[in-house]
């Protein structure tokens, strides 16, 4: 770890279809073993497909508001103090709020059993938009933790 300066985040290159940023963070996370191409095609389709089942003209529009339903505001990091450790409640930086909202949907897009990776995302995204789902439970759970542990916000 260096003393003297931070490390600088690299800058993501927009996605060639819609030119966002956001679209090309989870591509990037979608990718397996560097196959940008076929992450972008199962991404682009399950979008596409999204948004004309619930009724969309925009498909980036109808993404991000599925990802913005499933983006949690609260966590809980434990702190070790004086033996015992606590659960202490903090609230989320927005980048990585937007992170942990694409990990859990794509993580529970791989975890349906005898569908398509495209087609398991489309489904994701669409509870997501309609707040039902793996990854909206997921995110209540982290809320009811850090509500269950508000006694120890002090210990930030």
């Amino acid at each position: 770890m260096s003393r003297r300066r931070r490390a600088e985040k690299r800058k993501t290159a927009p996605d060639p279809v819609y030119k966002s940023l956001v679209l090309a963070k989870f591509i990037n996370k979608v990718m397996i073993e560097g196959k940008k191409a076929k992450a972008r095609g199962i991404v682009y389709r399950a979008i596409e497909k999204f948004a004309k089942r619930i009724n969309k003209d925009d498909a980036l529009e109808a993404f991000e508001e599925a990802l913005e339903n499933a983006k949690p505001s609260l966590e809980v990091k434990s702190r070790r103090i004086g033996g015992a450790t606590y659960q202490v409640p903090i609230e989320i930086a927005p980048e990585r709020r937007t992170s942990l909202a694409m990990k859990w949907i794509i993580q529970f897009s791989r975890s349906k059993p005898g569908k398509s990776m495209e087609d398991s995302l489309q489904i994701e995204l669409y509870d997501c938009h309609n707040n039902q789902g793996s990854t909206i439970k997921k995110k209540d759970d982290t809320h009811r933790m850090a509500e269950a542990n508000k006694a120890f916000a002090h210990y930030k």
